[in-house]
């Protein structure tokens, strides 16, 4: 089978542009924030519609030692993120070059590009082996104080995806604010569930030091206690702000990468293995730069420790297809009415393509079907 050359890292580094822009966000203070979610959402947006989608798929078993400029950008990112929000902090609360309105729109667009950018670099990160790289991506999650995202992505999501056991499965007809609403309670809450029972496997207590909770507790609060060192009350809040922003942006993209999709249940609890047809897949290149090709959802189901520049795509025939990307469905979840419009006759084509033999949906729009056997 013939392959794609390796794509140049260059592209890749699309984020590092939002560095400058937050910085030019706080030394002019006014509507100059805005210039983030701009270049985030709406740039990216229109540059997918010039360039159109890329399908080439590069050789999946290209060695690690050729993705040092790839792997780079994610490796820096911590320790540019921590600074810009730092000395952001500093400036907001030390000083009185910015107004009340101003600080919270700075730190709106920072929560965009920690939501955004940080976040799915964590995402990258933790998936791989090395101890350094979990560990930054540790860090990135604690700067939003959301550390338990961990332990939901790996123990949870990536066994149970598309069955009731997975919290952020967002089920056919949920609209994103109730979907929202619900992941905050039930994430932290399946976290832990799943920590503490693949301790209990091992003849562990939960309050055993091997729980990562502990490592959680710790990491977020250094990051408070380093937010009111840089600004005071006044830091400390604008840091939980744009956490909120931050984790809004993550749980937008988990509403969308699943929407609706279902494995079949096959009987006493028993689910078909994960597919490509159970997330659904973007190859718009623009906005796959900048979240390091994040869209290739469906073979990162496929192969969870693929590292990110390798990922393959898929076509109609094996995955359901977005008609845009992440910032433009994203914008769309936002408003349920329009998202079911454009989504809801995807979904049902999904079924009659995949699923035909399912004649009642029913128990699988309501997540009432039995919990997966075995789950942690």
């Amino acid at each position: 089978m013939s392959h794609a050359p390796l794509p140049a890292a260059a592209p890749f580094w699309l984020s590092v542009a939002l560095i400058p822009l937050v910085a030019l966000a706080a030394w002019g203070g006014g509507m100059w924030w805005l210039i983030v979610p701009v270049y985030a959402w709406y740039l990216t947006t229109v540059l997918d519609r010039v360039l159109g989608l890329n399908e080439a798929n590069p050789d999946p078993d290209t060695a690690t030692d050729q993705l040092f400029w790839h792997r780079a950008v994610t490796l820096i990112w911590f320790p540019l993120q921590a600074a810009t929000i730092l000395a952001c902090l500093w400036v907001a609360g030390r000083t009185d070059h910015l107004s009340g309105w101003e600080s919270l729109g700075l730190f709106f667009a920072i929560g965009v590009m920690s939501g955004s950018v940080g976040i799915v670099y964590a995402h990258e990160l933790l998936h791989q082996k090395t101890p350094a790289e979990r560990w930054l991506g540790d860090l990135l999650l604690a700067s939003v104080l959301y550390s338990h995202f961990r332990t939901e992505h790996l123990l949870v999501h990536h066994s149970w995806v598309s069955t009731p056991r997975d919290a952020v499965s967002a089920r056919y007809n949920e609209g994103f604010h109730r979907f929202f609403a619900r992941v905050l309670i039930d994430g932290p809450r399946s976290a832990w569930r799943a920590e503490t029972r693949f301790l209990a496997r091992a003849g562990r207590s939960p309050w055993d030091r091997r729980n990562p909770f502990w490592r959680y507790g710790v990491l977020q609060s250094a990051m408070l206690g380093l937010a009111m060192a840089a600004g005071g009350w006044t830091g400390l809040g604008l840091f939980l702000f744009q956490a909120l922003i931050a984790v809004w942006q993550l749980e937008l993209t988990n509403y969308v990468e699943h929407y609706g999709l279902s494995r079949k249940h096959l009987g006493d609890g028993r689910y078909e293995p994960v597919r490509p047809r159970h997330s659904w897949n973007a190859s718009h290149t623009a906005t796959n730069w900048l979240l390091i090709n994040l869209q290739r959802h469906s073979d990162h189901h496929t192969k969870p420790d693929r590292r990110f520049p390798l990922l393959q795509t898929y076509g109609a025939d094996e995955a359901p297809q977005l008609p845009m990307g992440y910032p433009a469905m994203t914008l769309l979840a936002m408003v349920p009415p329009l998202w079911r419009r454009r989504m809801n006759p995807r979904v049902r084509a999904w079924r009659r393509q995949f699923y035909p033999e399912i004649t009642d949906w029913t128990d699988y729009n309501r997540g009432t079907l039995p919990l997966p056997r075995n789950a942690l």
